[in-house]
């Protein structure tokens, strides 16, 4: 996790200020549906160019390879929160 941010389930009171998903575990779609209004970060294996395009297709505000992920978390959540 990054410093100053917490782990948000579906079942919090309080809607996040980003939804980050992990594209090889949900479906993209039912994703951008649940949670119109908040920013979305998706990330998936670079193989997986489907299900990238996918996340794009899908409206996702950013989709990134879990390599760029690791390497630029703070920035993009800085970016689409800030």
């Amino acid at each position: 996790m990054l410093p100053g941010h917490h782990f948000v389930t579906t079942d919090s009171a309080d809607w996040p200020d980003l939804v980050i998903a992990d594209i090889s575990r949900v479906d993209p779609i039912d994703v951008a549906d649940s949670y119109p209004e908040i920013p979305i970060l998706g990330f998936g294996g670079h193989a997986d160019t489907a299900g990238l395009r996918r996340a794009h297709e899908a409206g996702f505000d950013q989709v990134l390879v879990k390599n760029a992920l690791q390497e630029r978390a703070a920035q993009v959540v800085e970016e689409l929160t800030g």
